[in-house]
């Protein structure tokens, strides 16, 4: 029977025999009286499972690798979202962050989305920390001890003066980047708005000082003033004696009013400390306190001249007034004291335990008042 006798129906139908009955292809092509090899072909032809194998392999393969495309921007949009704020930031902060992330994705896909080369992840991930990093970390240790011990009020020109004084060889760029890096900043604050000052000349005694600020050796000449801390139980009152050679606090007093009593203690300490053997130039303000005959009897006594601001200038006392505002940002500001005994010892605390030993000053070279004085007596007795 030729091939072309044979109706499309009865192609199908035959097929049906192997595809749907299971029946072998030589059994069925001998009943029905075929050759195999023409079987084969009605199968290729007519059975829906191997029609088009080519096209279906290819479409397989398409859709292997549109499903690895969508995998692939779905992890690129996913790193994205994570890393966005790294990309513009170092090399090693990128390495860093493919580390924490090398779990959740494949790292040639981070190296790329991060935009480093995958050989250089693995060498930094081989040895992290160049010699240069090491020494940073080992640099930054330091650098915290001494703004702790500093009570958090140090910047990085007086850190770095501590750590020269320590022996460190180190920039003092370089410290400022590593406390910008740590979040350790000075402590700032109380800024007073600029303004013009001038006054009356007081009638007790003339302006001597002239905001002559620099002397050249200590018990030359004194400033003082008075303050005030608020606490929870009232305020505290606190006068204060600086010798304008090293800003050294020499005498101080703490009470509860605000009278003669205060500064007449301030000053009686200052000349027990000091114990002045020639004249001493002490400059006030036009305070009643400084004003009462009390405090004139006092300086006459210790062999003490007095000198007065204009009235309403606090510019002819910038030191004293400096001094309050170093006390009050550096410490004050960042205290709420509940009564006057803890301000008290407060303030004692940074008087004489870090601001007169401890305390680096511009106008002392960099040294502290106590450390500025030590050396000023080292070179008379080397003379």
């Amino acid at each position: 029977m030729s091939r072309s006798r044979f109706p499309e129906e009865f192609k199908i139908e035959a097929v049906k025999q192997v595809t749907e009955r299971g029946y072998p292809v030589a059994e069925v092509a001998s009943r029905l009286g075929v050759s195999a090899h023409s079987l084969y072909q009605w199968l290729k032809r007519y059975d829906p499972k191997r029609a088009k194998p080519a096209e279906s392999a290819d479409q397989q393969a398409e859709i292997r690798r549109l499903k690895a495309e969508l995998k692939r921007v779905t992890e690129e949009r996913d790193i994205l979202k994570k890393g966005r704020r790294i990309l513009c930031q170092g090399v090693r902060v990128r390495y860093a962050f493919i580390r924490a992330h090398e779990q959740q994705f494949p790292v040639r896909r981070l190296c790329r989305v991060m935009s480093v080369h995958p050989s250089g992840y693995y060498a930094w991930k081989a040895s992290p920390h160049s010699l240069r990093a090491r020494e940073d970390l080992r640099l930054l240790g330091h650098i915290k001890q001494a703004w702790l011990e500093s009570g958090g009020v140090y910047g990085y020109r007086k850190v770095y003066d501590d750590l020269q004084a320590q022996g460190e060889r180190c920039g003092k760029h370089r410290v400022a980047r590593l406390m910008k890096q740590e979040g350790l900043r000075s402590q700032t604050g109380y800024h007073r708005r600029p303004g013009h000052y001038s006054g009356r000349p007081a009638v007790v005694a003339p302006n001597h000082l002239q905001r002559q600020f620099t002397v050249d050796a200590p018990n030359k000449a004194w400033v003082t003033d008075i303050t005030y801390i608020r606490t929870h139980e009232g305020w505290l009152y606190l006068a204060v004696v600086l010798d304008l050679f090293s800003r050294q606090v020499i005498g101080w007093s703490m009470q509860s009013r605000i009278d003669r009593e205060l500064v007449l203690n301030a000053l009686l300490m200052a000349v027990w400390r000091r114990q002045p053997k020639q004249e001493v130039l002490v400059h006030s303000d036009q305070g009643s306190q400084f004003s009462s005959y009390d405090w004139q009897n006092l300086l006459k006594a210790h062999r003490l001249v007095p000198s007065m601001s204009r009235r309403g200038n606090c510019h002819d006392n910038a030191v004293a007034e400096s001094f309050f505002q170093l006390l009050k940002r550096e410490r004050i500001k960042r205290k709420t004291y509940h009564d006057r005994e803890e301000a008290r010892r407060d303030i004692f605390d940074y008087i004489e335990m870090f601001y007169n030993p401890k305390r680096r000053h511009g106008s002392a070279n960099g040294l502290s008042p106590v450390e500025f004085e030590k050396q000023y007596f080292q070179r008379l007795k080397s003379v």
